[in-house]
């Protein structure tokens, strides 16, 4: 009998052995995402992961939030390393340091990365412009021509804070205030300007800068308007998709999947596997928005009744609109100064083969 028990410790324990080696063959990459519901449909495939099944491919845990498996039919095809990201300026970053193979983030954070020559590009839309912008309790102000009027009224200069320097929410901010007329500056010193715009160094700092009165006003993606009104942290004044020039922004796209050229040339299969999970857990969101906006909030330690307001519309596909969108990112940046490299002077058709990369969507 101990002989026969032996030999079946003996068996399992080879079989745990091959079975270690199989996983220690799989690809691993390196994934980033921010705690942003932007970024929901890879919280909600591994918070969910074989419930929310996409073309036979969905994301087997791990370790929980830390490590998957991207399985398809049934078998792993690579191990997914997830890295939570600060900011887009941050992601950009650690692309160039090789610590991260696909990121989820801004666009315009990618395309700041692209033109100081970072090797990657983008692979898949994610999600269109969102979020809003708050403004402190203190600012009589519940509408976005209310706060431009009080901008333009006040005796001092009226601080407005940011999570990251290259993020949509900040482009998009900037704009509006030169469609209002309106002079600012990222000079604390200068007092003749209108607005001072504030780095406020990640989406953690924008809610607590908000409550102390550090700012007078906040713009930022989703959740954060949500939030920040539902803990009464100041009043939500308005959507970044409404902000001046009208109809400027309806369809601008907002965050981007980006991959290192290196995991392109390299991993293409595992890739486009990836990407079109994500695509199809972004339309799984649009069908289901309250119970994906749900999901997210919960991921990121939100209340459900903030989730259930999302107004997120993900994407999935290079529409004519989505790149019209990115040309107007290209057209703001550059009128700005911004581009020094790759992208100078230069519109989405010309640069859209540095840009994008769009083999992996849908197979095209």
């Amino acid at each position: 009998m101990r002989t026969l028990f032996s030999k079946v410790l003996a068996a399992l324990f080879v079989l745990s052995l091959a079975a270690a080696s199989h996983a220690a063959e799989l690809p691993r990459l390196k994934v980033g995402y921010i705690f942003t519901t932007n970024h929901t449909p890879l919280m909600a495939a591994m918070d969910m992961g074989e419930k929310l099944t996409v073309n036979g491919m969905w994301l087997q845990p791990v370790v929980p939030k830390e490590k998957y498996q991207l399985m398809k039919d049934g078998k792993p095809v690579a191990v997914l390393d997830i890295v939570v990201i600060k900011s887009g300026s941050e992601t950009a970053t650690l692309f160039a340091q090789k610590q991260l193979d696909i990121g989820l983030a801004s666009i315009t954070a990618i395309m700041a990365g692209i033109d100081k020559r970072i090797p990657i590009k983008i692979v898949s839309p994610l999600v269109l412009a969102s979020g809003g912008v708050v403004v402190s309790n203190a600012v009589p102000a519940k509408t976005w021509p209310e706060f431009a009027a009080y901008i333009k009224a006040s005796s001092k200069p009226v601080s407005i804070g940011y999570h990251s320097p290259s993020s949509a929410p900040i482009i998009i901010l900037e704009s509006a205030l030169k469609a209002e007329g309106i002079s600012y500056t990222s000079n604390p010193l200068d007092q003749k300007a209108q607005v001072v715009l504030v780095d406020l160094k990640g989406m953690s700092n924008l809610i607590p800068a908000l409550s102390s009165k550090q700012v007078d006003a906040v713009v930022g993606p989703e959740p954060f308007p949500q939030t920040a009104a539902g803990k009464g942290a100041g009043c939500d004044i308005g959507m970044l998709r409404d902000l001046p020039p009208a109809g400027q922004w309806a369809d601008y796209p907002c965050c981007v999947i980006a991959a290192r050229d290196e995991i392109i040339a390299g991993h293409p299969a595992i890739l486009r596997d990836f990407v079109s999970l994500m695509a199809g857990v972004g339309q799984w969101c649009n069908e289901d928005a309250q119970r994906a906006g749900i999901v997210g909030s919960k991921w990121i330690g939100l209340p459900e009744e903030i989730g259930k307001n999302s107004n997120l519309r993900f994407l999935q596909s290079f529409t004519d609109g989505w790149k019209e969108g990115a040309n107007g990112y290209l057209g703001e940046l550059n009128k700005a100064g911004y581009f020094k490299g790759a992208l100078k002077d230069k519109s989405f058709g010309e640069v859209e083969n540095i840009l994008v990369d769009p083999q992996f969507l849908n197979g095209k």
